[in-house]
């Protein structure tokens, strides 16, 4: 439960320190002196929006700090132990410190933390119903997520929710890879039979070198014998003289002076090497052209082969030498459109999983909500006729939803229906009921669905709007049983309600001629009879109102 909560420079408010205990704590004063300041302060240590308007005048920063007892609530120890923050396994501190720019930032325990975790937090510890809770009542999403409250199917409702979104985005998935593969048909083919062509073709690597090499070797067939043989000639068997005869002759007529000259020797020694490899060269001619044998039908085969590799790359429009490169590609492309087949039948099988399990999760929903709407509209209808509609019904209609569009909220749309008179049909609340009336309807549903709730501190700002006379003291006295069961705090302006409270918390107004500022007082026996003597009958206390007063607290006297 809240045991403390101070709030620094926020509204008009510059200091304010407040312990709370267990039970119903009521809160009074006069109009405008700040009474629902103090819960819109812990509102936001509790993640509510908050903006620069928060900072008190004058003020760099508006702090509020929340202490809570959190020793009965494992839901909450759990929450800190899994996030490292707990540092007492007793208490916890919420903290929101907003800056006069409109920046926020939160704590827990200190530590700075995102906004949505004070609010995950925050739904654990405290529930606030505000005065304007009934207005909500008119749509059928707060009709639909009370019942889940009261039923205990918030979970299960969460967990439709998502099974639902999963079917939708399988649903979705499957339909555009359905899509794709459709348009992908033509081109798979497509791909099928270019890569058929690329096989047959099976061009290997550094074959097409090969092959222009070897095209122009053949070619030039004729061409290279015709040369070879008249080097051969020219070297060996020119009849007029050949290379060879010519150096055997230039060595005969030096061998006879070599010895009259060293560099006639050396001479000599050249034009023998050059002799021995002239004679070397011409065995190489004579031995190549012995073995070369002219091939017509493998020139042909040549020729048709790097047509057929030429033709191939300009039906692609690339060059020949890219046609492995294409070739891969093709296949990591073919590859692909057969994933996304495989895919689609992978999420055909996710789906058809995906619907049992939310048609499984959805009837068990359905079940738990027809099992406590019954109840609901019984406990409702009882707390109206108390609070003043003696004749009123309340009925909870629960319509059947098209299980093949996964309605995320479940199987059935669920709605509140009123008669505010006996004999009467009952009809949607938008249609039926006033303005007084929505409220009784609102503080019943609160009341009833509070007694099933597992946040032990309700909030309730000023839900007694428009209900006076005896109706009012049932109110307070609905309150403070909820109290006996954990902590209440209820911001009221009637005085059969203010009475009910186990302490009682006064908010007046402070002014100076350059300030204002909002303090509270916690009211003993004394000054507690003086305020609800106010609230019976105004600033100028009677002993009628004084006596009245009296009354009325004596009377909830434990």
């Amino acid at each position: 439960m809240l045991v403390h909560l101070a709030v620094n420079n926020y509204a008009i408010v510059d200091n304010l320190e407040l312990d709370l205990g267990g039970g119903m704590s009521v809160i009074t004063g006069e109009t405008g002196a700040g009474k629902s300041i103090m819960l819109d302060a812990l509102a936001l240590t509790l993640g509510d929006r908050a903006d620069s308007g928060a900072v008190r005048p004058g003020s760099d920063k508006a702090d509020i700090l929340a202490t809570f007892d959190i020793s009965h609530i494992p839901e909450a120890r759990q929450w800190l132990d899994e996030r490292d923050l707990t540092q007492d396994d007793e208490q916890v501190i919420l903290r929101r410190v907003i800056t006069a720019e409109g920046r926020s930032r939160g704590y827990i325990n200190g530590s700075p933390c995102p906004q949505q975790d004070l609010r995950a937090l925050g739904e654990m510890l405290i529930d606030i119903h505000s005065q304007h809770e009934h207005q909500s009542l008119l749509k059928t999403d707060t009709h639909r997520r009370l019942l889940d409250e009261y039923a205990g199917a918030g979970e299960l409702a969460r967990q439709v929710q998502l099974a639902a979104q999963r079917c939708r985005q399988t649903e979705k998935a499957l339909l555009q890879a359905s899509r794709q593969s459709e348009e992908q048909s033509a081109r798979q083919q497509l791909l099928a039979y270019q890569l058929d062509e690329l096989d047959n073709l099976s061009l290997q690597d550094g074959e097409l070198e090969e092959l222009e090499n070897e095209q122009r070797q053949l070619a030039s067939a004729d061409q290279i014998l015709h040369s070879c043989q008249q080097v051969i000639n020219i070297c060996s068997e020119n009849d007029a003289g050949s290379v060879l005869e010519a150096l055997t002759a230039s060595l005969q007529r030096l061998d006879s002076f070599k010895s009259h000259s060293s560099q006639l020797g050396e001479a000599s020694d050249l034009i023998a090497s050059a002799q021995i490899q002239i004679e070397e060269a011409v065995g190489e001619l004579t031995r190549y052209l012995d073995h070369f044998e002219a091939d017509p039908e493998r020139q042909q085969y040549v020729e048709e082969r790097l047509s057929a590799i030429f033709e191939l790359a300009r039906k692609h429009r690339i060059q020949p030498a890219e046609l492995p490169v294409l070739q891969q590609q093709l296949i990591d492309e073919l590859e692909g459109q057969q994933q996304q087949a495989a895919d689609a039948e992978r999420l055909q099988e996710e789906l058809t999983a995906y619907q049992a399990h939310y048609r499984q999760l959805s009837e068990k929903l359905s079940a738990q909500r027809s099992k406590g709407a019954g109840k609901l509209a019984k406990a409702v209808t009882q707390e109206i006729q108390r609070l003043g509609m003696p004749g009123g019904r309340i009925e909870l209609q629960l319509t059947p939803l098209d299980a093949d569009t996964y309605p995320v909220t479940g199987l059935e749309n669920v709605e509140f229906l009123v008669s505010a008179n006996p004999g009467q049909p009952a009809k949607p609340l938008a249609k039926v009921a006033s303005g007084g009336e929505l409220s009784r309807i609102s503080l019943g549903i609160q009341v009833i669905t509070a007694q099933t709730s597992r946040v032990p501190t309700l909030v309730f700002d000023e839900v007694d709007v428009g209900i006076g006379g005896p109706t009012a003291e049932i109110v307070g006295q609905l309150l403070r049983q909820l109290g006996a069961r954990g902590q209440v705090l209820t911001v009221t302006h009637l005085p059969q309600v203010a009475a009910q409270g186990h302490q009682h918390l006064f908010v007046r107004k402070q002014q100076t001629r350059n300030s204002t500022r909002t303090c509270i007082d916690q009211l003993d026996t004394d000054a507690r009879i003086q305020e609800v003597a106010r609230m019976l009958g105004g600033i100028d206390l009677t002993d009628e109102s004084l006596a009245h007063a009296r009354k009325l607290l004596s009377a909830t006297a434990d």
